[in-house]
Order: C-alpha cells, then structure tokens, then sequence
C-alpha cells in the first residue's frame, strides 16, 4: 500500500506520538501479534519505542508463534480487541502508519472480521485518507450498514458530499442493507453541506416510511435541512418541530435559532419561555448565544440583560461563546463598560472574542483601542482584518484603512467580497482619482462584476473621487439581474455632493416612476439632504408626508435629516416642531438644530439650546464645538469672554482639541467683533502650520472692518502656501487679482487646470411652479431670457435712481470699467432674483433665492435697494447663512 495519497483532501501532519506509560503493559500485548520483525521495527519508529522493547517484542513474537497457531481459532478476540487498541492509538496520535499495519494484518486474517473492518475505515478517514478507507470498504465481503454509515460520515467530514452521495445510492441500489438512523443523520448532514435540499426532502420521506422519525438524532437533522434550505422558512420548521414525538435541547436550539435568523425574535423568545416551561429542562450556550444575537432593538433590551442573569444563574459564564454573543449584545446598546468588564473576565478568548470587541471599540470610535486588541491577535485572520478594515472607515480613516488593505495583500491574507467593499469605501473616503481607478481595475480582476455590494460601492467610490462619468456609465450599464435601487441612491447622492443637486431631484422622480427607486430610511434620508441643499421645501414636505405614512418617522437619522432639510429651506419653526416631537435624540440632532440657528444667524437662541445641552449632561462632538463657538458671531459683543473661555477649554472640559475647524470659527468670531489682532495673535499661537481656511478668515474680516495693514500680513502668507484644493487655487488667484497682478492670477488658474481642478462656477437657483430655475453669470439659456434681461434693466435703473453705486472692485478680472459693470449687473443672484420678481406678482410673499456660493458685496447692495423698490422681503440663502432684505436692511446688519 502506497504511503503517500495524493486525493486525499486533508492531510494531518505527522505527529511523532509520546505513548504515556500507562499504555505501555496493553501495547506490548498488543504488538506480540506482530510475525515479522522489521513490521515491529516500522512500527515502533511511529510509536516511538525503545530498541530494548522492539528486542523484547520480536523475542515474545517469535517464541509465541507456534502456540499461537495452535490456539489461533480460541484467541482470536483477543487479537483483536488489541487491533482495535492500537487503532485508538492511531487515532489520538495522527499516525497513520499504526493504522495501516493494522490493516496489513487485518488483510491476513483466515476469517473476515467485519467489525474491525468499520473500525479501519473510520480510522482511516479520521486521519484524511480517504481512498485507503474505500479499500478497506471494497474487501468486506458483507458490509454492514455500520459500514455504509462510517463512510458516508467520513466522507461528509472531509468535504467529500458527493461521495458520501454516491455511497448512500449504492447501498440502497444493492438493497442488502438497510439505512439505520445514524445513516440517516450523515446522509443529511451531506445534503446541507451541497445544499441538496430536494434530495433531503427525498430522504424525508423514506425516514417516514422507514419509521425513523421518532428519532431525535434524525427529527433534529431534517429540522437543520429545512432551516438551511432557502426554499423553506421557518413555518416548515415549526411545523416539523409540532410532529416530532421526542424532543431534546438540539430540537429547541434548532427551532429557535430557524426564528431569530427570520427575524421573528418575539417568536423565538416566546418559545424559549415555552421551552423552560413544559419540558423542564435547562437551556444551554447555543440558546443564550442565539437569543442574545436577536436583541437588536430596545424593545428586547430588558431580556437580553436577562438572559445575562440567567447565564450567570445556571453557570454558563465561562462559556465562550455566551460571552461573545452578551459583547456583542451590549455593544449594540453602546454599553461599553459591561463590555470591557465582559472582557477582562473572560478566562479565554478566541477569534469571535477579538473580532466583537474591535467591532465595540469602532462603534464607539475608540480606534486606538481596537487597533491594540488587534495587535494582541496572535492568529489573524480574514474577519479580524475585515473587522478592523471596517471600523476605521466606520471613523474617516481611509488612510489607515488601504493601508490595512495592502497589508493583507502583502502577508497573502484571503480576501473576501467584504474585504473589496471596505477597501472600496476607504478609497472614497481618500477621494483620491488615481487610487480609486486602482482599486476599481483590481475589483474587476478579482471578478466582482456580479456583486451588488461591491458595484455598488465602486459607483459611490467614483461619485466622490470626481468620476462622475464612469458613474454615470457604471448606472446606465448596471445590470439587470441585480438590484438598482442602492445604486440609484448611490449615484442621487453623487450628483448632490458634486454640486447637481437638480440631477439629482431629476433622476430621482424618473427613477420613482420607473420603480427602479425602493423609498427607505436611506433613501428618504438622502433626498432629504438634496431637497435642504436646493431648499425645495415643497418636496421636501411631500417626502416627510411619506416618511409618516410609511412609519419611518421614529428612525433618527430620518429625524435629523428632516431638521437639516426645514433649517435650509428657511422654516426654522417646522425644524424647531420635528425636534420636539423626536422621540429619541442623538448629538446630530442637537446639532442640526443649532446649526439651523446659526444660518438665521440667531446665535442667542443656539446659545441657548446650548445650555439646555449642558444641562442635560449630553456630550458634544467635534461639530457641536465648533457651531458653539461660530454662534457667538451672532450675538452681543459682551459675550465674548465666554467665547474665549469655550475655546481654551475644549481640551480640559471636553477631551477635544481643537482643530483647524475650532481655530477658523474663533478667528472668525475675533474677527467679526474688530479683534484683528487678537485673531492674527490666535493663528501664530496655533501648535501646527495653520492652514488655508485659518487665514481666509482673517482675510474676510479684514475686508469687513477695512484693515490693509493686517490683511497684507494675512495675504502674504497665503501666497507662500502651496495650494492644495480647488477653493485654495481661486483664493490664490484672486487675491494676485485684486492687487493687479494679472499675471501671476493667470499663473495660478494654468497650474489648476493642469492639475485637472475645475472651478465650480457660481449659481443662483430658484424654485418656482415645483421647478429648478437655475442661473450661472451671464446666463442667456432660460426660455424666458429676454424677459429678465429687460426686468432686470428697469431694476437697476430704479435702483440707480434711489441711490445705488455699482462697485466694481467686485469684478476680478481685466477689463475696462463699462465690461466691469456689463459683468457686475448680469451675476447669477441678479437673474435668479429678477425671475422671482417677475414670476410671482403675489404682493407680501418674499422672493426666495439660493446660492452655491458667498454673495458679492455689490449683490447685497443691490437686493437692500430692490427691496425698497419693489416692496417685496426678499430671502437669499449662500454659503454663510440667510440674508433676509426688508425696506433696505438686511438681516446680517452687512457683517457676512
């Protein structure tokens, strides 16, 4: 016999054995049986045994030979219960070499010994080698069902289904043997293995036939064939579980976890109460495990900690997997002290044990945390890397993340679909084109081409990496067998961050109407951003509507998003109602209503809810500090010593430091109030080189207060960074032009678009009959073009007549002074407010007009004059916040 199988699918490394002494007296008795001395000698050397002992065997041996023939017939048991011996051996040992000098001498016995034949192929194929197995199998001349039954559960075993299949046909071809209820359970266990499920309910059927249903072993099988099977739910289960006469803890696990899987744990958790009630018997590790795994709302909160009491009362606390599942429990329901103490308990932990707890550290964006238990993983494996890959794009850091992922390209880790939608959406938190077109080609040589979730997040990927035409391809080629409605969203989301909001209203009514569009907490919760980004309230009034029917209104993220959506359409008082009315608050929702506050520049009433903050001892975030400190800007002066304070003590009170966002909003506030120097003196104090955004907010408030001196300072040092971003490109560019410096303006714009930055250009927009109206500088494509040109030449006739000054200081480009004012009278804000003078006559209804970026000083003096002459409030919403021009005053008293 060959002692290398190439077919076998597992081979256990050898394991030179150590044979305790206590089995030595039993293996002498044992290896006496052996003829030839060399078969003692290959033997011992498995066994590792002395030469003293192969001598002292091979003497016995050979002494005994002739007795033994004499006495073969009488002794033969006994032989062979030292067969069966040694094979225990072999087995506890991995040593396969045991195993076949067995059956060398099984093969010369005079009679056939059936029994220890099964023995031999059960050997066999707990050791892998399943081709010796089928040898043994093939010279019994009468195989018993044991046999039959030992290789269809070795096969199952070894990830040979089909043949463990084949087995089970050719016993009932050859019709001499009858299944017996293991057989029937190893059969199954096949069938669920390949997911042969019409088979299984095949085998059902001869299991009732045969009369084996009152088994449990073969009850609890066909109930884990139905639970496995895609086709069956677990009403199929139940129903199975109602007709078994005999029931054990297996049939109740099974049956409860068939429940949770479907979703149904109010179900799942009345037939626990069921279970302890009328059998009378305790539950164990797998009930609790599975149970605890259902409680993932708060309704189920109080018998999830019940279920901790009950496993602490019946003392299955050191169980591993109970502790696993009450982590993962109690993660949920971000109780991360019972979660560290859980873990510091444990007396062991596994794979499950590391994974839950760098999931728990993540969720609660304590990422150093989860990156040290990682550290401490001995054996990593794909789900502890996809765990951690996971979690820092869970916190922004798509850096850390990509990083990761070429650590398990590098170390040969097997990645999984899991794996590529983490890296993907790392890549899309980088937003960085050259990386995205990387990963996207290795997703496609991985052959993800038919994964919804990875397409999916290649689509989002390219939205936010400026792809927005491989998107749009991407959506236009998606393919049929899989589901559109998440790419619809996804690509709806696009179009919003990139600035097309209109797109994005477009295509979602299309996609509506085609049915290609499932309305969902997500879905709802993104067009609601769409429709506060347009300040479409009228659609965003009919989605909430629809949030209400469909009985989505207790999600928060939904909640938040109506907030954030009624704040930018200007009805503070409905965003005001949604907040009170929420059942539940996080920090975003506070948030949301701050900074709606913050745009109708009312700080006194964001300072407020504030304080109400404090006082309800909720903590806040990076973004409530910062609108916090941007809300003083908005009040009186006299409260800048809090402001002040605030900022200092963001470290000390909060355990934030502050960022450049804390550090652009305080020197904004400085700023606002004249305390140029002071702001100046902020920026130069601050720990890191400050960036871009610091200094532009020294630069704008300069411009407000009229102070050269300072702002030179400021522009200078803007002009010796290297610009970074698009925005950082144009500021360059425009301060070179402001000084006059064409050239150098020129310079800058050439070196953007060779960087392949574009400017998004400005745009007003307005929102008439339920349509998008939108205008760009100049714009001559509306239908009704002609109309607003002539409108718009009344108004700033009228408008010169009252007292307004066109200031062309506002026009950066070079021209002389007559195209300064050509360009300065036709900007977007102009056109757009033209249109709504002229489109709604209503008289007492203000003109509501947005803009994607700041409001030019002329702009804003031009509306404080329309509003007088044509008598009308109206209501312009930029970059900064709500202006609101009523009889030649505006709201932000000209401090923008």
């Amino acid at each position: 016999m060959s002692t290398v199988n190439h077919h076998c699918l597992l081979n256990f490394p050898h394991i030179p054995p150590s044979i305790p002494p206590n089995h030595r007296p039993k293996l002498l008795s044992s290896l006496s049986l052996y003829r030839k001395p060399e078969r003692l000698f290959a033997l011992s050397a498995s066994l590792s045994l002395s030469p003293a002992t192969i001598h002292e065997c091979s003497s016995s041996s050979s002494s005994s030979s002739s007795s033994f023939d004499k006495e073969e017939t009488e002794d033969i048991e006994s032989v062979i219960d030292g067969f069966f011996y040694l094979l225990r051996l072999s087995a506890q040992y991995h040593d396969v070499e045991v195993t076949k000098a067995v059956h060398a001498s099984f093969l010369k016995l005079r009679e056939e010994k059936t029994r220890l034949g099964n023995a031999l192929i059960s050997t066999y194929l707990k050791l892998g080698f399943p081709r010796e197995a089928i040898l043994v199998f093939v010279s019994l001349s009468s195989p018993t069902v044991v046999s039959y039954t030992a290789l269809i559960s070795g096969f199952s075993r070894l990830n040979l289904e089909i043949e463990a299949l084949k087995v089970f046909f050719r016993m009932r071809k050859a019709g001499l043997v009858q299944p017996n209820e293991y057989t029937f359970v190893a059969i199954l266990t096949a069938c669920v293995r390949v997911s042969r499920f019409s088979l299984g309910i095949q085998i059902h059927g001869l299991i009732v036939k045969s009369g084996f249903l009152n088994s449990v072993f073969v009850s609890n099988s066909l109930m884990s064939l139905y639970d496995k099977d895609s086709g069956s739910s677990c009403d199929d289960v139940l129903k199975l579980f109602d007709e078994i006469p005999q029931r054990d803890v297996a049939s109740w696990n099974t049956v409860v976890s068939s429940l949770v899987k479907e979703g149904k744990s109010h179900k799942a958790f009345d037939l626990f109460y069921e279970m302890n009630r009328v059998e009378g018997f305790g539950v164990d590790s797998f009930t609790l495990s599975t149970l605890l795994s259902s409680c993932t709302d708060s309704s189920v909160l109080l018998r999830g900690r019940e279920l901790h009491g009950r496993a602490i009362r019946i003392g299955l606390m050191q169980e591993l997997s109970v502790n696993n599942a009450l982590i993962g429990f109690y993660s949920k329901f971000w109780d991360m002290k019972k979660v560290e103490s859980l873990y510091e308990m444990m007396m062991a932990q596994d794979a499950v044990t590391f994974t839950e707890m760098i999931t728990a550290y993540m969720s609660f964006g304590m990422v150093d945390s989860a990156v040290e238990i990682f550290a401490n993983v001995t054996e990593k494996n794909t789900i502890t890397y996809n765990a951690l890959m996971a979690g820092f794009c869970r916190n922004g850091h798509g850096l850390k993340a990509l990083k990761l992922f070429t650590d398990m390209l590098q170390r040969g880790v097997e990645l999984t679909d899991f794996s590529l939608t983490s890296a993907v959406d790392a890549c899309g938190l980088v937003s960085e084109k050259k990386v995205s077109e990387q990963i996207h080609g290795f997703c496609i040589k991985f052959g993800t081409a038919f994964n919804p979730c990875i397409q999916t997040a290649l689509l989002d990927m390219c939205t936010r990496c400026e792809r927005m035409a491989d998107a749009e391809e991407m959506f236009d080629q998606w393919p049929s067998n899989l589901d559109s409605s998440k790419a619809t969203t996804s690509i709806i989301g696009g179009y919003a961050r990139n600035g097309l909001p209109d797109k994005a209203v477009s295509l979602f009514h299309r996609t509506l109407c085609e049915q290609k569009l499932f309305l969902d907490e997500v879905s709802l919760t993104l067009i609601l951003a769409v429709c506060g980004t347009l300040g479409f309230r009228e659609m965003g009034y009919q989605i909430h509507c629809y949030a209400l029917k469909a009985g989505y209104f207790s999600d928060i993220s939904l909640g938040n998003s109506l907030i954030s959506m009624y704040a930018k359409c200007c009805d503070s008082d409905d965003a005001i109602k949604i907040f009170n009315t929420m059942r539940e608050h996080d920090v975003i929702s506070w948030n949301s209503l701050i900074s709606c506050y913050i745009l109708q520049r009312n700080g006194d009433e964001a300072l407020a809810l504030w304080s109400r903050m404090n006082e309800k001892e909720i903590k806040p975030d990076i973004i409530t500090l910062t609108l916090v400190i941007s809300a003083f800007r908005y009040t009186e002066s006299n409260k800048l010593s809090s402001c002040r304070d605030l900022f200092l003590s963001m470290k000390t009170i909060y355990d934030i430091e502050p960022t450049t966002e804390h550090y652009t909003a305080f020197v904004r506030v400085l700023g606002h109030w004249g305390l140029l120097e002071e702001a100046e003196d902020t920026i130069n104090s601050m720990p890191v080189q400050p960036e871009v955004s610091v200094l532009r907010a020294l630069l704008d408030s300069c411009r407000i207060h009229s102070n050269t001196s300072v702002a030179k300072r400021v522009a200078k040092l803007i002009l010796s960074t290297k610009p970074e971003t698009p925005s950082e490109y144009i500021l360059k560019s425009n301060i070179y032009s402001a000084s006059g410096f064409w050239h150098r303006s020129e310079m800058i714009r050439e070196e953007m678009r060779e960087r392949g930055y574009r400017k998004h250009p400005a745009k007003s927009w307005i929102i008439h009959e339920n349509k998008i109206h939108s205008f760009h500088a100049r714009d001559t494509s509306h239908p009704q073009e002609k109309d607003i040109y002539r409108g718009l030449e009344i108004l700033i006739m009228e408008c010169l007549k009252v007292g307004y000054e066109p200031n062309t200081e506002y026009v950066l480009q070079e021209v002389d002074e007559f195209m300064k004012k050509s360009f300065l009278f036709h900007h977007s804000a102009k056109l757009a407010v033209t249109y709504g003078i002229l489109s709604s006559n209503t008289r007492g209804k203000p003109v509501r007009v947005m803009k994607n970026v700041m409001l030019c000083g002329d702009c804003h003096e031009f509306f404080k004059y329309i509003s007088v002459v044509v008598k009308r409030e109206i209501v312009l919403r930029d970059s900064s916040g709500f202006h609101h021009f009523v009889n030649g005053k505006c709201s932000c008293r000209d401090l923008w």
